[in-house]
C-alpha cells in the first residue's frame, strides 16, 4: 500500500476507547457452512450486542473525540445501523443524537434508534436525500456531522475487526467484506494488509446498488441513478473520493452480486450457522455462490455485520 488516510496506531489505540460490548466478537470456522461451500470459512460475528451490528465500534470512536473538541450533539445520515450506533454511543456519554433517515427506512431500525433515545427525523426520497439533510441540520443546529466513511473515526473503530482477525490461527487467504460507504471494507482491509499481507481482501456490493464498486474498478468517482437492493445497509449513489482514495489502495478486488444470491446467502446463514442476519451480512456468502470455484479450498472470513432485519421480510426472503 501507499498513502492513505488510516493508521495502524490509532487503530490500535482506538480500543481502549470502544466499549467491551463491542469488542472480541465471536469469530469461528463454521463447518457445515465450509461444507456446503466448498471452502473453509470463519464468520466473524458482529451481532451479539445492544445494537446488533459492528457500527458501535466507529461510534463509541466519534463520539468520544466530539466530546474532546467540545461537542455536545450529533447529526447522522443513516439507513438504520448507523443511527442506532450513534444513538448508543452518544446517550451512554451524554452527547444528544439526531438521526435522519428516509421515510422508507427499515421500520425496526428507525424503532430501535427512537427507542436508544435520538431524535430521528424522516424525509422524502432514498439515503442520499437524507444525506443532504443531515449537513443542512449540522449547518443550522451546529451539531457535529457524522459521516459515515467520511469520518475517519467510522472507518479507524471498524478497524479493530481486522485487529482481532489478525488473531485467527490458520492463516487466512482471503477476507470478504460487504462494501457501501466503505467504512468497514477500508477499516478491516488496512489492518489485515498491514499485518497479513498476503491475504485478499474481496470487496462485495449487491448489482442493484454497485456505485462504489463501479468507481473503484473505474478508479473515479462514479455515481448512480437508483439504488433498489434488499441490502439497506450498503445502499449509496454518492461514493465519498477521500473513501474511494483508501479503497483503491487496500482492496484486491470489487464484486457485484445478485439480489436471489444475497437471499441464498441469507438461508444458508441460517440452516447452516444458525443465525438470523440482515442482507448485508449475506454479501460475502453470496460471493462464494456465485463463484465457488474461485474460493475452492481456501480459508475464507466474512464478517456477519448486522442482524436488524424485520421478521416478516426475514421470512419471506428465506423461509
Amino acid at each position: 500500500m501507499t498513502v492513505t488516510r488510516l493508521s495502524l496506531e490509532r487503530i490500535r489505540s482506538a480500543v481502549s476507547t470502544i466499549a467491551p460490548v463491542f469488542l472480541q466478537t465471536p469469530q469461528y470456522e463454521c463447518e457445515p457452512l465450509s461444507d456446503r461451500l466448498g471452502c473453509r470459512i470463519t464468520l466473524k460475528v458482529e451481532t451479539l450486542n445492544p445494537i446488533r451490528c459492528f457500527k458501535g465500534r466507529g461510534t463509541e470512536v466519534a463520539v468520544a473525540r466530539m466530546i474532546k473538541e467540545g461537542h455536545r450533539s450529533a447529526v447522522c445520515a443513516s439507513a438504520g445501523n448507523l443511527g442506532q450506533a450513534l444513538a448508543y454511543s452518544g446517550r451512554s456519554r451524554g452527547v444528544r443524537a439526531i438521526v435522519v433517515a428516509a421515510k422508507s427506512a427499515n421500520a425496526l431500525k428507525l424503532q430501535r434508534i427512537r427507542c436508544l433515545g435520538a431524535d430521528v427525523r424522516l424525509v422524502d426520497g432514498d439515503f442520499e436525500h437524507a444525506r443532504e439533510t443531515a449537513r443542512q441540520i449540522s449547518e443550522m443546529e451546529g451539531a457535529y456531522l457524522l459521516e459515515d466513511s467520511e469520518n475517519l473515526d467510522t472507518c479507524e473503530g471498524a478497524g479493530t475487526m481486522g485487529l482481532e482477525l489478525a488473531e485467527v490461527p490458520t492463516p487466512l487467504d482471503t477476507v470478504l467484506l460487504a462494501l457501501g460507504g466503505g467504512a468497514m471494507a477500508t477499516g478491516v482491509g488496512y489492518v489485515l494488509k498491514r499485518l497479513t499481507p498476503n491475504v485478499e481482501v474481496v470487496c462485495i456490493q449487491p448489482e442493484a446498488a454497485p456505485a462504489m464498486t463501479l468507481s473503484w474498478r473505474k478508479k473515479e468517482v462514479v455515481t448512480t441513478e437508483t439504488m433498489d437492493t434488499i441490502a439497506d445497509g450498503v445502499a449509496g449513489r454518492f461514493p465519498i473520493p477521500e473513501v474511494l482514495d483508501d479503497l483503491l489502495e487496500i482492496a484486491d478486488d470489487a464484486v457485484l452480486v445478485r439480489e436471489e444470491s444475497i437471499v441464498q446467502g441469507m438461508r444458508f446463514l441460517y440452516e447452516q450457522a444458525g443465525l438470523v442476519v440482515e442482507p448485508s451480512a449475506a454479501l460475502g456468502v453470496a460471493a462464494v455462490l456465485e463463484n465457488r470455484p474461485r474460493f475452492a479450498g481456501k480459508h475464507v472470513a466474512s464478517i456477519i455485520c448486522g442482524s436488524n432485519v424485520n421478521l416478516a421480510d426475514f421470512r419471506r426472503w428465506v423461509q
